[in-house]
């Protein structure tokens, strides 16, 4: 192998699952590994939803072993979610998931002290119940934020365990509604106003930033010869997912697949209009001083949640009776928060067709159908919202993450944008994490750089649009209503 060539880790951690990817660049080159692959499960306690940290913490050393010595470590993952140190450092209890129902009702309270138009036209963020500030809000006379000294975002938590060092990365913390995407720093006022003191967070970081180097005892427990530095990366997994896009030019939409759909455009600044806001778009922090426009879609989560109540059945023959039912039978509205919480999902996915007059799907193959018409439906939507709020057209939308193995959703997703979509990469979090690593040592340039990088490196599908989008227009007047 060419000296030019470096290995670098990256962590990625998703809602369900979490992996150690091993990434090796050299300037006309990028190759991605699995080293490890591990669970990640909630766990329901008497006092509610938790993350399992400590397991997530042990797959990454396991991860960081497997992966044998790498030039760098980075970590990206899921959005919004925190732990609790004490004047010693010392976790105070598991992390809360945001699918706990403690924020139940807390949004119309902050909404009290600061009406939505306002925290919108300040924070760029769409309304979203787990978002940080309001988790923050409904925890605020708990027992354990009055004890707390510091508070670190997920992959801060896990990056301050591996190194010593704590920090807070940009683009995670511009999930909190904390951030002012105009300034690219701490909406001040709005703490101010809803009393979330802000001395509880670290410093910003940038990707791309040092985060420290790996301890001693991680090194000991993962044989790894130091030094070996850790990276601030785009560690909001979206964000890195979005460096990964493989777009050759300006005009494009983005959807990262996996759990959720997010899709929208990469912008230069925010778009924080009223309009925009009752549109529910957010405005999250990317690199390079990009602006990630976005909307949230519940996504495959639908899916797998159905999945699951089936008894796991074979993935690729249900997809592929599904895409032999009748299209645009029934259709729900993927973005419902009625379809937050776990469990029954093929049962409440009957009943909103029900209550909508639509005939009920009741085989697997029939939800399924339902499920990616919906989800194909809602990525129209939000493509088609997103050009006209931020007056830019695109050509291509390109979809990445676990979707794109998912090629009856990425067909439909064309039909019904009525545009190509480029499929690839899968592992588009892991990569783009990779990247940034490889920036921070010379090995790639800009943006432009990554991306031409991964255009000549990584395996991409293209889906043409068929059949117009004439019935694609009907469903989406027949789901609000028209």
């Amino acid at each position: 192998m060419s000296a030019a060539v470096k290995s670098y880790a990256a962590v990625d951690l998703g809602a369900s699952s979490g992996r150690v990817m091993v990434g090796r660049v050299g300037p006309d080159s990028l190759e991605l590994a699995e080293a490890h692959r591990f669970p990640n499960r909630p766990v329901r306690v008497p006092e509610g939803l938790r993350w399992d940290v400590l397991g997530l913490y042990a797959g990454v050393l396991d991860g960081l072993r497997a992966a044998g010595q790498v030039d760098s470590v980075g970590i990206d993952s899921w959005a919004v979610d925190y732990g609790l140190l004490d004047a010693d450092g010392a976790l105070l209890g598991n992390p809360v998931h945001y699918r706990d129902p403690r924020t139940e009702g807390v949004a119309e309270k902050v909404w009290a002290t600061v009406p939505a138009e306002e925290l919108y036209a300040a924070t760029g963020l769409q309304y979203a119940p787990f978002n940080t500030l309001y988790q923050l809000t409904a925890a605020r006379s708990t027992a354990q934020l009055g004890e707390a000294r510091r508070l670190l975002l997920m992959p801060d938590l896990l990056t301050y365990w591996l190194t010593g060092e704590q920090g807070t990365e940009l683009t995670n913390a511009s999930t909190t509604q904390l951030i002012d995407p105009r300034t690219r720093d701490w909406a001040y006022d709005v703490a101010s106003r809803l009393g979330i003191d802000l001395g509880l967070f670290a410093p910003l970081r940038q990707p791309g930033d040092p985060a420290g180097l790996l301890r001693g005892e991680v090194l000991e427990e993962t044989g790894l010869a130091g030094p070996v530095p850790v990276t601030a990366v785009g560690s909001h997994d979206t964000a890195s997912a979005v460096a990964a896009v493989p777009a050759s030019g300006e005009r494009f939409a983005y959807i990262c697949t996996g759990t959720w759909s997010l899709a929208g455009l990469e912008l230069d600044a925010p778009v924080l209009t009223e309009e925009s806001r009752a549109a529910n778009f957010t405005n999250e922090l990317g690199l390079d001083g990009t602006v990630r426009y976005l909307r949230n879609i519940m996504g495959l989560w639908l899916l797998q949640e159905s999945v699951r109540a089936w008894g796991d059945p074979d993935l690729g023959a249900l997809l592929l009776e599904a895409s032999k039912a009748p299209a645009l039978r029934s259709v729900v509205d993927a973005g419902d928060a009625a379809f937050l919480a776990p469990g029954r999902m093929p049962e409440r996915i009957a009943e909103a067709c029900r209550l909508s007059g639509q005939p009920v799907p009741e085989t697997p193959a029939e939800v399924t159908r339902c499920i990616l018409d919906s989800l194909a439906l809602a990525h129209r939507k939000a493509v088609q919202d997103a050009q006209r709020l931020a007056g830019q057209a695109v050509d291509v939308v390109h979809v990445v993450g676990g979707g794109t193995r998912n090629a009856l959703l990425c067909q439909l997703t064309a039909d019904a944008c009525g545009l190509p979509v480029v499929a690839g990469p899968t592992e588009a979090a892991a990569l783009g994490n990779v990247l940034v690593q490889a920036r921070s040592h010379g090995l790639v340039g800009d943006m432009t750089g990554m991306r031409r990088l991964l255009v000549n490196t990584q395996p991409l599908t293209r889906y043409e649009p068929r059949g117009g989008t004439e019935r694609w227009r009907a469903a989406q007047a027949r789901l609000a209503g028209d």
